[in-house]
């Protein structure tokens, strides 16, 4: 049952005493989250077992002995023991990522879980804010690893909104993923109003062949929206990387560990280019080119346009010797 008089104020100093780690993942429990929403654990628990179709592995999961014994040492942790302790409990904890606490908000109805939801979304975006304006505290590696899970959830979440958006009970929460976002963030793509990262991903996710970006500023970033492509998709960039700091190897190196079996093939540009283009499947029927405002690796910075080509034929001939430029060496 739900008790208003329950729920708790939740800022970011109580969120991240309710955020663990396990599995290698940072979760939430289900005994915090319906404190935070004002239910019982079982009420709680009913609610996500009505909906259970909607928690796939990735979104929740149940903790094992191991792991609750484990957190019934934590000093935040005073009722997860395990059956047959006193005062303990009989069913499974129940560990919910990121991803299924943004799904829970689908699921919890009335004023009072809007409203806890709203915060949550509020605090999730600000702890990632302050780690990536804070990057320079990170190792180049620790940080592509970052923004590669944030994107993730991010590409998750989106999908989510997709296939759910038709369901009229659903239009309150969806509504908030929308709320409380920066001028600077948007990105117009063909006349349309973009989040400047999902706008690359959607260009790269149409390729069937091939993506060549033409671009002397590049960075981490556009190497991460270049995962969106699909695995069977060959990438080149034709850069003479002249951005401050320059893309590393070792930078480039942590790509290809994080994405196995992709690769990215470097020429130089030769300065024969001096805005931004992104060439898909070039050399064949389906063959596009979209004039980018400013470069991939400021997306979000500031507000930029990217622009579909309609007429390519002038632009072929270029692509084509562009193409056999020599290699660049990154260092």
């Amino acid at each position: 049952m739900l008790d208003d008089n329950r729920a708790i104020i939740v800022d970011e100093s109580t969120l991240k005493d309710k955020i663990y780690t396990i599995r290698g993942q940072q979760v939430m429990l289900d005994s915090d989250l319906a404190e935070i929403y004002g239910f019982s654990v079982s009420a709680f628990n009913q609610q996500v077992k009505r909906n259970i179709n909607r928690f796939d592995e990735d979104f929740m999961f149940e903790l094992n002995k191991e792991e609750m014994e484990s957190l019934s040492k934590s000093q935040n942790v005073i009722s997860i023991q395990t059956k047959g302790s006193k005062g303990g409990r009989t069913k499974p904890v129940k560990a919910f990522t990121e991803q299924g606490v943004y799904m829970l908000m689908t699921v919890l109805k009335g004023d009072l879980a809007v409203e806890q939801s709203k915060i949550l979304i509020r605090l999730f975006k600000s702890m990632k804010d302050y780690l990536i304006e804070n990057q320079s505290l990170l190792t180049p590696k620790d940080y592509f690893a970052l923004v590669a899970k944030v994107e993730e959830n991010s590409r998750q979440i989106c999908s989510i909104q997709e296939t759910m958006v038709t369901k009229t009970e659903l239009s309150d929460i969806i509504k908030l993923f929308d709320q409380g976002e920066r001028d600077e963030e948007i990105l117009i793509l063909n006349g349309e109003p973009f989040k400047a990262d999902e706008a690359y991903q959607k260009i790269y996710r149409s390729a069937k062949r091939k993506i060549a970006i033409i671009d002397d500023y590049i960075g981490i970033k556009v190497l991460h929206h270049l995962a969106h492509s699909k695995k069977e998709v060959s990438i080149t960039i034709i850069s003479d990387n002249m951005a401050r700091p320059r893309l590393t190897l070792a930078e480039y190196k942590d790509f290809v560990t994080e994405n196995p079996g992709r690769g990215i093939t470097f020429i130089k540009s030769k300065h024969r280019s001096h805005d931004r283009y992104i060439v898909l499947d070039e050399g064949t029927k389906d063959m596009k080119i979209y004039h980018c405002g400013g470069s991939g690796k400021d997306a979000g910075k500031r507000m930029t346009t990217i622009t579909r080509l309609s007429d390519i034929d002038e632009y072929k001939e270029t692509i084509k010797v562009m193409l056999n430029n020599p290699p660049l060496v990154l260092r």
